[in-house]
């Protein structure tokens, strides 16, 4: 039986890729982001797509100081799109680029430091095919030595980011039960999913495409560190937000205190503009 001519809108969704992955690099650990690469493609293997993935490499670096695109980027799994010369426009601002481009289903949102687990994108889009409430999936996390990395948060106080940020560990321990219900180990384990965390993190963070879309990507008065706060809490009036545990990635990445006087002071800056928009909680 004719059923008529298919909408325009209709053949646009059928044709649009099921994933695209954005990565923003400034100066990159070359081997790391290979090796970043390396673990997406095999993660990627295992979906079984039949078309490539977009992947937008975005170079933060100035012209002269673009990094060379890794050999992991150009195999037949992507569709590499290298968004170079706009110089360093800010970690939020960079991942803006590519989404303006993007008309996936999902769309990916990853740091040049994670390795992602070879079943990490299949547990993830068929727990988000079965739960179409979800807007943004946060994995589990782990550190170099394997063990969880709690980076799902609540909303932190002046305090909280003060301690966790830059004090030593051995001046932590009288801060240790403050410190654990801010990042939620009271009521996040490995086993379990967590609907409506209040903040995730920006290493490793599945959208639906069209709510990032709706949200108009990062909050470009970020340059670095909070706009994946910002980005969460934002979210979560459009969508749910969720914790899945069967997702896992390692996660390279350091604080900033470990960075330098520069990210410090980036830090601070982002902390102002974060409380200045969603409220200040000193203790």
């Amino acid at each position: 039986m004719n059923q008529g001519p298919v909408p325009a809108g209709a053949r646009a969704l059928d044709a649009a890729p099921l994933l695209s992955v954005s990565i923003v690099v400034y100066r990159p650990d070359l081997a790391m982001l290979e090796r970043t690469l390396e673990t997406l493609a095999a993660a990627l293997r295992r979906l079984g797509l039949a078309e490539k993935t977009p992947l937008y490499l975005i170079d933060n670096g100035a012209p002269e100081q673009a990094a060379p695109v890794p050999d992991a980027a150009r195999r037949d799994l992507f569709e590499l799109h290298e968004l170079r010369g706009h110089g360093n426009v800010g970690y939020g601002r960079g991942h803006n680029l590519a989404l303006d481009q993007a008309c996936s289903r999902y769309y990916l949102v990853l740091n040049p430091d994670i390795e992602v687990d070879e079943n990490a994108l299949r547990e993830a889009l068929d727990f988000l095919e079965a739960h179409r409430e979800a807007g943004l999936l946060s994995p589990l996390i782990r550190e170099d030595n394997g063990e969880q990395a709690f980076l799902c948060r609540r909303y932190p106080s002046v305090l909280d980011l003060f301690v966790r940020g830059f004090l030593p560990v051995p001046l932590r321990r009288p801060f240790a039960r403050r410190l654990a219900h801010y990042e939620m180990r009271d009521v996040m384990d490995a086993k379990r999913v967590f609907w409506d965390p209040p903040i995730v993190s920006g290493c490793f963070m599945l959208f639906r495409t069209e709510t990032l879309k709706r949200l108009d990507g990062f909050d470009p008065r970020y340059f670095l560190y909070f706009e994946d706060y910002d980005l969460s809490l934002r979210t979560r009036k459009l969508a749910r937000v969720v914790f899945v545990p069967e997702v896992e990635v390692i996660h390279h990445g350091g604080g900033a205190a470990n960075k330098g006087l520069k990210h410090i002071m980036l830090f601070a800056q982002s902390a102002w503009i974060f409380f200045r928009r969603f409220g200040w909680k000193w203790l």
